[in-house]
């Protein structure tokens, strides 16, 4: 894949148009602005989205239609069972496509040969464990132990996780190397 032309890149267009709209002065609006509009952010939270787009649809597909369990408060351990199997699932095809986005559109990394790509997929894969243990166990206290509906539970811990993925990503698996 080419790198992007940072000066005709769409994202990065669009950044600077929002740059140039809310971000002149010295507020500290106008420096947030200035901060966070960049097209490394903008195509992050893009994927992000989408990201959770086929999170929340795999989890629906494996857990409602394909295991059957019910969207519900106070599960039985069946269910709770079926919930966190079919969230392990979920996770691991979900985080191979965010892999897949992140590295080839989001942080633009060129492909490095096989073993460095399988080191960058592994640091990938141990962040986002780390995030899935965060989510899993968020879920195991308000679903299981508090009796919390499954979908709200699910739609508040992907805020938390997606905040922390792309903190992970950016310092840790696709650090730009200065």
């Amino acid at each position: 894949m080419a790198e992007i032309e940072k000066k005709d890149d769409f994202f990065e267009k669009f950044a600077a148009f929002f740059r140039n709209i809310f971000g002149k002065g010295d507020s500290g609006f106008a420096k947030l602005v200035n901060k966070l509009c960049t097209r490394e952010i903008i195509t992050y939270l893009i994927s992000g989205v989408l990201t959770t787009v086929v999170n929340w649809l795999l989890y629906y597909l494996i857990i409602h239609v394909i295991l059957g369990v019910e969207s519900k408060t106070n599960y039985t351990a069946d269910e709770n069972l079926k919930i966190h199997i079919g969230n392990t699932i979920d996770w691991i095809l979900t985080v191979a496509f965010a892999y897949v986005v992140n590295a080839y559109w989001v942080f633009v990394e060129k492909r490095e040969g096989f073993s460095k790509e399988m080191k960058k997929l592994l640091k990938f894969y141990g962040a986002r464990l780390l995030t899935f243990l965060i989510e899993e166990g968020g879920m195991l206290l308000f679903i299981t132990f508090l009796s919390f509906n499954d979908i709200i539970v699910k739609v508040v811990i992907a805020v938390v996780v997606v905040i922390l993925n792309y903190v992970f990503s950016k310092l840790f698996v696709f650090a730009k190397k200065e």
